[in-house]
């Protein structure tokens, strides 16, 4: 995501409106760009997707295998999704997104090119909360990038807020193979948020992409998970 910015007075056009059990989802047009505006905040947009795409990156360049299957929590505009599906050794990508106008969009409103990513064989795109779709599958993968969120000191829906907890936390961890790694997308600096992962992963990297407006974007990666018995040490 690309959070932060007050949705009015852009003089984008409304393509679609949208009413969740989240909210409003907005879809505007600015000139050849989308934005997707949250409860009538700015969520997202398609102009750069800098810190998006190294969501993804740092976390393939840290998870060092020849195959990786990598969970994407959050479709947005595509950007995540894109860059995995760059890399030559990512076999599978499973993209978990709640609202499913975003899953539309990208077919009806972005482009050939986001409509191949969505059809590429590698690419299994699940209509579904990211936190409930975690408590109920049993898959695991290398690498869990995360991005459904502004951060976690800023959420789009309450619900969210599980996941950057202990409990939260957790359940991330068990669902990534021994050597794995966790990456978390935040428009600002978190830093509760960075010492719980340090108490789950034995190394924790910041990335910082700075930002036309405002604070960096934070992207952190997380490797070495720990076992249940050295997360809840004292």
């Amino acid at each position: 995501m690309a959070g932060g910015q007050d949705a009015l007075g852009s003089g984008a056009v409304v393509v679609e409106r949208v009413v969740t059990p989240r909210g409003e989802l907005v879809l505007r047009r600015a000139q050849a760009q989308h934005e997707i505006i949250h409860n009538g905040v700015f969520l997202m947009d398609t102009r750069n997707g800098a810190s998006e795409r190294l969501l993804v990156r740092a976390a393939l360049e840290a998870c060092r295998q020849p195959r990786v299957r990598i969970l994407i929590g959050g479709l947005g505009v595509g950007f995540s999704l894109d860059e995995a599906l760059r890399h030559p050794a990512v076999t599978e990508v499973a993209v978990i997104e709640v609202e499913a106008a975003i899953i539309r969009w990208h077919v009806t409103h972005f482009g050939a090119h986001a409509s191949t990513a969505l059809e590429d064989p590698r690419t299994r795109v699940v209509n579904a909360d990211l936190t409930a779709w975690l408590v109920d599958g049993a898959d695991q993968f290398d690498a869990i990038c995360l991005d459904v969120d502004n951060g976690p000191d800023w959420t789009v829906a309450a619900g969210n807020a599980a996941l950057y907890t202990e409990q939260g936390l957790s359940l991330l961890r068990r669902r990534i193979v021994p050597g794995g790694v966790l990456a978390v997308w935040s428009a600002m600096a978190a830093p509760a948020f960075e010492a719980a992962l340090r108490q789950h992963f034995s190394s924790v990297q910041v990335h910082l992409v700075e930002v036309p407006r405002g604070d960096p974007d934070h992207v952190y990666v997380a490797a070495g998970a720990r076992t249940d018995r050295q997360a809840n040490r004292p």
